[in-house]
């Protein structure tokens, strides 16, 4: 084969090569100050981040990653150790981000694309909110104020990010991602049992459903609100009985529940240590708050051998997942929910209820609304 034919060959086979893997979207731009530092892009999907691509960085920061063209819009991020840079993919052919390393999560900037503008002002105003709310811990005020200012922060942020982009533009990408914001690894939105956060799924569901009838994520938000609707219309049915005898058992009796990765976690795996049994939701209205003072108890007290069991029985599983996806302490799921073996044997008939274990794997206290759980942690450890 002659010389001209060999590269006309390699250029043939570029080019079938790029047919084959059909349309594409580049990220490009640069890191400045991040000179051999490993800059990652990953796909925030459904099932979680999955990593696609990486690059050491050079002394000029500059970058470029593509990928296969989402068929309907998607989410991904750039992340430098744990910083994280959001960004979607829609429409745009090419997305260009440059920042410096020092303020990479905060002084970005991002063109070719109006959603991602709006994808960092909310990351901004979360990243606000999560900073209000450690400083409003670490003041040391005490727990009811505490929970009382916590509300009043958290409703402040929905009903700005509700006014000014999720029923201004429900259409936007940004709108999901707003959606599914956290705080402390709580969503900030609950939609399977706040009926206004319902209304806030139901208007981005409509739109995306328009546009994108097949997507995955349109199907699931569509879904999402379905179950949201039918919580807040329908009562709780109430729990079995249970007779005080065995509410007062002193033994644990044991729970084998799956977490989040498929494993199955037995509560008596956790003798020796000082344990607290939450049967919880994370769709109920309070949980939000309620899990952040269970964080600051666990941040405390977790070196001096306490652990947190906590059993969700939230129905949607991928919500479930979602909520808890960052929580430091153990998080499993009973389907059956209401119906569950175990709420029955532990005589639980609201949500949420906790029980308190010691080193012996002995049950020796069940809490309630009058509880100082924090004192009565102390006694046991």
């Amino acid at each position: 084969m002659s010389k001209k034919s060999y590269i006309a060959a390699i250029i043939i086979s570029a080019g079938l090569a790029a047919c084959n893997r059909g349309p594409v979207f580049n990220v490009e731009g640069e890191i400045s100050g991040a000179e051999d530092k490993m800059l990652y892009m990953e796909h925030s999907s459904m099932n979680g981040v999955m990593a696609l691509d990486s690059v050491k960085l050079g002394k000029d920061g500059k970058f470029h990653f593509s990928d296969s063209r989402p068929e309907a819009p998607d989410f991904y991020r750039l992340r430098i150790e744990d910083k994280v840079i959001n960004f979607v993919v829609d429409s745009t052919e090419t997305v260009n981000i440059s920042s410096d390393y020092n303020t990479f999560s905060s002084g970005y900037s991002v063109t070719g694309s109006e959603s991602n503008v709006k994808i960092k002002e909310l990351s901004l105003l979360q990243a606000e909110l999560q900073s209000k709310v450690n400083n409003l811990y670490a003041s040391g005020m005490p727990a009811g104020l505490a929970q009382d200012s916590l509300q009043r922060m958290v409703e402040g942020y929905k009903d700005n990010v509700k006014r000014n982009f999720i029923y201004k533009e429900p259409d936007k990408a940004s709108s999901y991602f707003a959606l599914f914001q956290q705080l402390n690894g709580f969503m900030i939105f609950n939609p399977l049992s706040n009926r206004e956060d319902v209304k806030c799924f139901a208007a981005v569901a409509t739109s995306l459903n328009h546009r994108y009838p097949h997507a995955d994520r349109s199907r699931n938000l569509y879904n999402m609100v379905i179950k949201g609707m039918k919580n807040t219309r329908t009562p709780q049915t109430k729990p079995l009985e249970i007779p005080a005898e065995v509410i007062n058992e002193t033994s644990i009796i044991d729970i084998p529940l799956k977490d989040i990765n498929g494993e199955t976690k037995h509560l008596t795996d956790y003798k020796g240590k000082v344990i607290l049994i939450d049967f919880t939701a994370y769709a109920t209205q309070n949980s939000g708050s309620r899990t952040l003072a269970l964080r600051e108890l666990y941040n405390k007290y977790s070196s001096q051998g306490l652990e947190i069991y906590q059993i969700s029985f939230d129905i949607d599983e991928h919500f479930w997942k979602t909520a808890c996806d960052n929580l430091p302490w153990v998080c499993v799921r009973d389907p059956q929910g209401s119906y569950s073996t175990y709420a029955n044997l532990y005589g639980v008939k609201a949500l949420p209820t906790s029980f308190l274990v010691n080193r012996n794997n002995e049950l020796v206290l069940r809490l309630d609304e009058k509880s100082d759980i924090e004192a009565e942690i102390k006694k046991l450890l």
